[in-house]
């Protein structure tokens, strides 16, 4: 049914919520404003790394702040990222034997992720053995940010496959409205940042709990979903 799967980052094929948080707050501490505790990240985080620091800005400075106070954060922790992009990540359980046993099956798998592709990229290198995608995509100048289509779509085109033909992996809403704008079925995944009711608002097309359930998607079609 389907000839290709692409793949969020954040929250889908790694958990990378810790070590967001750490630069977030590391950022935000040298700064002389409060930390945020790391489980509030997961609401922050999502539609990439603009829209993030508003989001963190809002948190600790809820009477307001300026443009220039937000980008003395944002230069800090686009340097401490930039310094050790895999601290504190971590990949799921089944993920790897997920992406494999796709690949066993003929399918093309790739990533689609609103992190900079200068730090996608070394990620997924890093976490994953070679070979394991066809294809890598963070968010690069001149292609709107997720839910935009457009990246999704120059994948698909990359992997030489139909938009029809691909399924779209998330854990957010950001993702689910990422994948249904560009034409795809969608399924959320509930081991990441976000939960079953957000990912159902959403619209997802199937929601899987373990990675196996979205192998059976991808082999056997939405029917098998849960």
């Amino acid at each position: 049914m389907y000839k290709a799967c692409i793949f969020d980052l954040d929250g889908t094929l790694a958990n990378t919520l810790y070590s967001i948080a750490g630069f977030s707050n590391r950022a935000l501490h040298e700064c002389g404003y409060p930390e945020i505790e790391p489980e509030r990240y997961r609401r922050i985080v999502g539609d990439g790394v603009v829209v993030q620091l508003q989001r963190m800005m809002d948190a600790v400075c809820p009477n307001g702040w300026t443009p220039e106070e937000e980008q003395n954060v944002r230069l800090l922790y686009d340097r401490y990222y930039n310094a050790d992009p895999m601290k504190d990540i971590r990949t799921y359980p089944g993920m790897l034997q997920l992406l494999q046993a796709l690949r066993a099956n003929g399918l093309k798998t790739a990533v689609f992720s609103n992190k900079p592709d200068s730090w996608a990229q070394p990620i997924i290198e890093k976490l994953f053995p070679a070979g394991t995608f066809d294809a890598v995509r963070g968010k690069c100048d001149g292609v709107p940010r997720k839910p935009a289509p457009d990246g999704a779509l120059l994948l698909a085109q990359t992997l030489g496959v139909q938009p029809a033909e691909c399924l779209y992996i998330g854990d957010t809403n950001t993702d689910m409205q990422t994948g249904a704008n560009a034409g795809m079925d969608t399924v959320g995944v509930l081991w990441g940042f976000r939960d079953r009711q957000e990912l159902e608002a959403a619209h997802a097309c199937a929601v899987a709990a373990e990675p196996k359930e979205v192998l059976q998607i991808a082999l056997h079609g939405l029917q098998t979903g849960v």
